[in-house]
C-alpha cells in the first residue's frame, strides 16, 4: 500500500471517528440551544496576542462571560472544571471516600437547590451573564468532543453562585474537615491540636502596593499587583464589551469576573484578610423525644435537621454515605467542644457577593468602586486601590458584622445569650481604612493594616479589635522599608520593589547564630572548620537572596531546622505569629543547639548536592512538566534557577518550593502568579507577567514563554488598547472556530 493511500485512508478514519464522537457528545445537548450558542459565537471575536493572552470583544457583557469561559476552557478545561466539581461539593465522586468530608463541608453551606432558587430571583443583567457561563462552558465541550470530563458534562447557570469567590480559598475553606468528620462520625476531637504541618507549609497571600501621585516620576497613581496563589490558579485575560466593560487582569478559572486587575479608570488588588468576618457559637443542646434542641436565652429552638445521601467513588462504582446534617439559627453545625455544638455564622449570600465581584470591574473610580463595596459581599479579602484621578485607597475587608465589644471574638461565644448575636453590619465607611495617606504609599502583605501607610497608617485605638486583629509580618515589614525609602517611582522602579530580595525574616535569627557561635566555640571541642566557614559566610551575608547565594542556601536550611525544633517546644494554647515565633525560637533554642543544627544542615547538603557550598539556585528550581494540577518533578529535566524564597522569610517576591518524590532539587509550586505593575494616567499603562505561560498544554508556544522572564522578576508590556493589541495578533476566531 503507498503511503498517500494510507494517509488517505487514515484521514477518513479520523474524520468519522470525529463525527461519531461529536454526534455522541452532542446526545446531551439540543439541537435548539446548539443553533443559539453558534449565533451567539458569531458575535464574540476571540484576538490572542503574541503571549497567547485572549482579549474577548462582544456586544454584551453576556457575549463576553461566553466568550472568556470559552477561551478558559480552551487553555485549561481540567481547572475549570476541578474548581466547580470543588465549589458544589462532588469531589468524592472523584477522589473517593478520602473528599466525603469535603463535600459535607459545601453541602451544609450552600447546595443546589439554594442556589437554583437564588438564580431564579436574581435580576435579569445577572441571569444574562450566568446563562452565558453556562452556554459558553458547554459549547466548548460541544465543540471539543475529545474532551472527556472527569464529571461534569454540562455545567449550570447557577454553579457561579456557589462558586462567587475568587480567592485561593473560599470562605468555608477555613472549617477544618478534620473536626467535621469527628462531629459527623461521632468521634472525639479537640481543636486544640497543633497542627505543625500546617505551619511548616508555604502560606498563600499576596501583596498590594499603591503610589500616590506625590510619589510617583509622572505624577499619576501606580498600583502592583502581587497575589500569591497556588501555580496557574488564575489566567491573564481581557474583557470589552459596548455596555462599559474594559477590564484586564487575572481570572479565577471558571469565573467570568477580572479577580485582581484594572480597567482604564482605576485598579484593585485584593489580598488575604485577618479581618473577623465570622463566628463559632457553642449551642447548649438537648435532646427530647428525639429531637434535638438548642437554648436560646430562656427558650428551646429546635435543631434544624436534613438527611443526606453523598456519593464516593469506590473502585469502578458509586457508593453512598448517609448523613444528617445540623443548623442552628446561628449556621450549620461543624463540631463540638466540651460537650456544646458549635455552629458557624458567616457571609452567605452568593449573589451579592457576585454581583460585587463583577460590578466593581466597571468601576469609574474611587466612588463608584466605594458605591460597589456597599453590597457587602467581600468577606475575606482587603483592598488596595488606586485611579486616573490620583486617589490612592485601602480596605480591611468588607463584609463586617458588629457585635458587643465585650466579648472575646477571637474564640467560639456562648450561642445561648443573645447578647452575642450580631448587631447588623457596619458600613463601608466604618472599616479600617485610608484614603490618599500623607506618605504617599500604601501597602498590605497579609499583615495589619495599622502600618499600612507608615505614620500616615489607621490608629489601631479607634477601631474595635474584631476588625483588625491581623499581625505584622516579614513581607510588611519588608514593604514598609522599601516604600519609605523610595520616590518618584516609575514602573520599573516600582517591578524593582515588587522585587526587593532583603530577607527580613532573618534580621533576628542570623546574629542569634552568630552570637551562639561564639558562645559555643569557646570550647575547642566544638570547633569545626565547616561550620567556622559557614558562620563566616553568613556573617558577611547581606541577607539578600540571589541564585549564586551560597548564605541563602545555608541560611534558609538552617533556619527550617531550627524553626522546627523550636515549633514542637510551643505549647498546644499559645498562637504564636511570625514576629513573635522568631522570639520564640531564639529564645527556646539552646546556643549549642543552633549550631547544632548549622552542623546539620552542613551533613545535608553535603549528601544531597555534594558541597554544602551550593548556590541557591542550584536548589531553588522552577520546572513545568505536565501541566496538571498535580504537577511531577524530576531533576534530570531541565529547570529554571530561581532566586526568590519563601514568603515567611520576607521575601516579596514569594516562591514556595519544596522536594518532590525522587529529587533533591526544590521545585515552585505556590508564590508569585499574576503580577502586574500599573500606571494610571491619561492612557494605562501596564507590565505583567504568570507563572510560566497561558497554556496548560505541553508542547505548545506558551506553556512556559514566560517562565524565563518570571524567574528574573521580568515583565511584560501589557496590550490594553485595541490599537495596541492589533500590533501584536497571533489569532483572532470566534468561538468554536
Amino acid at each position: 500500500m503507498n503511503y498517500s493511500r494510507l494517509s488517505f485512508i487514515r484521514l477518513i478514519g479520523t474524520f468519522f471517528s470525529i463525527l461519531w464522537a461529536t454526534s455522541a457528545h452532542a446526545q446531551s445537548f439540543t439541537k435548539t440551544e446548539i443553533a443559539r450558542w453558534q449565533q451567539q459565537a458569531k458575535q464574540i471575536t476571540i484576538t490572542r496576542d503574541t503571549w497567547g493572552i485572549p482579549h474577548i470583544y462582544g456586544k454584551t457583557d453576556a457575549d463576553v462571560v461566553f466568550g472568556v469561559l470559552f477561551t478558559q476552557c480552551e487553555d485549561d478545561f481540567a481547572r475549570v472544571e476541578e474548581n466547580y466539581i470543588d465549589a458544589i461539593g462532588r469531589m468524592a465522586e472523584v477522589e473517593g471516600e478520602s473528599a466525603l468530608y469535603h463535600d459535607l463541608r459545601a453541602r451544609l453551606f450552600l447546595d443546589s437547590t439554594q442556589a437554583i432558587a437564588i438564580y431564579k430571583k436574581s435580576p435579569g443583567w445577572m441571569k444574562k451573564l450566568l446563562d452565558a457561563f453556562a452556554d459558553g462552558t458547554n459549547y466548548y465541550l460541544y465543540t471539543h468532543p475529545e474532551v472527556k470530563p472527569k464529571l461534569l458534562t454540562r455545567f449550570q447557570p447557577w454553579m457561579p453562585l456557589i462558586f462567587s469567590e475568587g480567592s485561593i480559598g473560599g470562605n468555608i475553606s477555613v472549617i477544618s474537615t478534620e473536626r467535621l468528620k469527628a462531629f459527623y462520625e461521632h468521634n472525639k476531637f479537640t481543636s486544640l491540636i497543633n497542627d505543625f504541618d500546617k505551619y511548616e507549609r508555604e502560606p498563600v497571600g499576596s501583596n498590594g502596593f499603591a503610589i500616590a501621585p506625590s510619589k510617583s516620576a509622572t505624577k499619576n497613581a501606580m498600583l502592583l499587583i502581587n497575589p500569591h496563589t497556588s501555580f496557574y490558579f488564575r489566567s491573564e485575560v481581557q474583557l470589552n464589551s459596548q455596555e462599559g466593560l474594559n477590564a484586564y487582569g487575572a481570572v479565577t478559572w471558571g469565573q467570568f469576573f477580572i479577580y485582581q486587575g484594572f480597567n482604564e479608570y482605576c485598579g484593585w488588588m485584593h489580598t488575604s484578610s485577618g479581618a473577623d468576618s465570622m463566628d463559632e457559637y457553642l449551642e447548649t443542646i438537648e435532646k427530647k423525644d428525639n429531637t434535638f434542641f438548642y437554648r436560646y436565652g430562656n427558650t428551646l429552638k429546635p435543631v434544624r435537621t436534613q438527611k443526606i445521601k453523598l456519593p464516593y467513588k469506590s473502585g469502578n462504582g458509586i457508593q453512598y454515605k448517609e448523613f444528617t446534617m445540623y443548623w442552628t439559627q446561628h449556621g450549620p453545625v461543624v463540631g463540638e467542644k466540651d460537650g456544646k455544638w458549635i455552629a458557624v455564622d458567616m457571609m452567605n449570600t452568593p449573589l451579592e457577593a457576585l454581583e460585587q465581584s463583577y460590578l466593581r470591574t466597571k468601576a469609574k473610580g474611587y466612588a463608584s468602586y466605594k458605591d460597589v463595596m456597599k453590597l457587602n459581599g467581600n468577606a475575606s479579602n482587603n483592598t488596595v486601590f488606586a485611579d486616573r484621578d490620583g486617589n490612592i485607597a485601602y480596605w480591611h475587608g468588607n463584609f463586617m458584622p458588629k457585635r458587643d465589644s465585650k466579648f472575646d471574638w477571637s474564640q467560639p461565644v456562648e450561642g445561648s445569650n443573645p447578647e452575642t448575636e450580631w448587631k447588623g453590619l457596619h458600613s463601608v465607611d466604618e472599616l479600617v481604612q485610608v484614603k490618599n495617606p500623607a506618605s504617599g504609599w500604601i501597602q498590605n502583605c497579609n499583615s495589619t493594616p495599622f502600618t499600612v501607610s507608615g505614620n500616615s497608617s489607621p490608629a489601631k485605638s479607634q477601631y474595635p479589635t474584631y476588625m483588625a486583629p491581623d499581625a505584622e509580618n516579614y513581607r510588611g515589614i519588608n514593604a514598609v522599608r522599601v516604600l519609605s525609602q523610595k520616590s518618584n517611582f516609575t514602573l520599573d522602579t516600582l517591578i524593582a520593589a515588587a522585587n526587593d530580595p532583603h530577607l527580613a525574616g532573618f534580621d533576628e535569627l542570623i546574629p542569634a547564630l552568630l552570637t551562639a557561635y561564639q558562645t559555643v566555640s569557646a570550647d575547642s571541642a566544638n570547633k569545626s572548620k565547616d561550620v567556622a566557614e559557614a558562620i563566616q559566610i553568613l556573617r558577611d551575608w547581606n541577607k539578600c537572596y540571589g541564585i549564586t547565594s551560597v548564605g541563602t542556601t545555608l541560611a534558609i536550611f538552617w533556619g527550617e531546622k531550627i524553626q522546627r525544633l523550636a515549633r514542637s517546644r510551643v505549647p498546644a494554647t499559645q498562637h504564636l505569629d511570625f514576629l513573635s515565633f522568631t522570639a520564640f525560637v531564639v529564645e527556646k533554642t539552646t546556643p549549642q543547639e543552633k549550631v547544632n543544627v548549622l552542623k546539620e544542615a552542613i551533613s545535608e547538603l553535603n549528601r544531597d548536592f555534594g558541597t554544602w557550598k551550593t548556590p541557591w539556585g542550584d536548589i531553588n528550581r522552577y520546572q513545568r512538566l505536565t501541566g496538571k494540577i498535580q504537577e511531577t518533578y524530576d531533576d534530570q529535566k531541565p529547570s529554571i534557577p530561581v532566586g526568590f524564597t519563601p514568603s515567611v522569610w520576607g521575601s516579596l517576591a514569594a516562591y514556595g518550593a519544596r522536594t518532590a518524590p525522587n529529587t533533591k532539587k526544590r521545585y515552585g509550586y505556590v508564590g508569585n502568579s499574576f503580577v502586574a505593575v500599573v500606571e494610571f494616567g491619561k492612557r494605562v499603562k501596564a507590565r505583567s507577567v504568570v507563572t510560566g505561560g497561558q497554556s496548560s498544554k505541553p508542547g505548545m508556544q506558551h506553556f512556559t514563554d514566560q517562565a524565563g522572564m518570571y524567574c528574573e522578576g521580568k515583565f511584560k508590556d501589557v496590550w490594553f488598547y485595541p490599537e495596541d493589541v492589533k500590533q501584536h495578533v497571533e489569532r483572532t476566531y470566534h468561538p468554536g472556530e
